[in-house]
């Protein structure tokens, strides 16, 4: 609980509270599209308070993310690391775990990260808070380049031999639901774009070579 004085009058407002609701506001409309206004509405509080709790809007924004990521980015990790299940269920378990969120009407749809991170090309965002989204962008890929890379049944499967490009495909099928999520679609819709995308990474690579000489024949 943070306790304000403003004008000889206390304040008080729950820090996790108001940070939860500004996370959303970026969530919705992005760190361009969301005002003070926006913000400090949304926290229910004023803006001398904003700035003596969380600083700046960058501030804030940057706060924001990092609470994004520690309650709604981790939660996911555990069904990626599920113990005696196949590597396939436990991609699976993983991804739809994500779009359920993604699609989900208990907070704006699609991601806050892809969101964000799709602002960096206007150049309106502030230095500090680019780096950071940066930062974050190469974390996905990088986590399912090492499960390709170290899983056991992955390098069973082969699928460590081109580690790289399988985490691409994943991260970039995640992606692309997150912009699907927004426009609506439902995450049982979108669980069809997640078959197909692992059916398309499990393929043997025998099957892939059988594939490529019948395309050339």
């Amino acid at each position: 609980m943070v306790i304000i004085v403003v004008s000889g009058r206390k304040r008080k407002f729950d820090e996790q509270t108001a940070l939860q609701a500004a996370m959303e506001v970026f969530w919705a409309k992005g760190f361009v599209g969301a005002s003070l206004a926006d913000l400090t509405k949304s926290m229910n509080i004023n803006k001398p308070s904003m700035y003596s709790t969380f600083g700046n809007k960058e501030a804030l924004f940057i706060k924001a993310t990092q609470h994004y990521i520690d309650h709604n980015m981790k939660v996911h990790l555990d069904a990626l690391f599920t113990p005696d299940t196949p590597l396939k269920i436990r991609l699976k378990n993983y991804m739809m775990s994500i779009v359920g969120m993604q699609c989900s009407t208990e907070q704006p749809k699609g991601c806050y990260l892809v969101l964000c991170q799709s602002e960096i090309a206007g150049g309106d965002i502030p230095d500090e808070a680019k780096k950071l989204l940066i930062d974050i962008e190469t974390a996905p890929n990088a986590l399912f380049t090492d499960l390709f890379t170290t899983d056991k049944e992955s390098i069973s499967l082969g699928l460590n031999i081109n580690a790289e490009g399988n985490a691409l495909s994943l991260y970039t099928a995640l992606k692309g639901c997150a912009a699907m999520a927004r426009s609506k679609v439902a995450s049982t819709d979108l669980s069809f774009v997640i078959d197909t995308i692992l059916a398309g990474v499990f393929i043997s690579n025998t099957d892939i070579e059988a594939t490529a000489n019948k395309l050339q024949s």
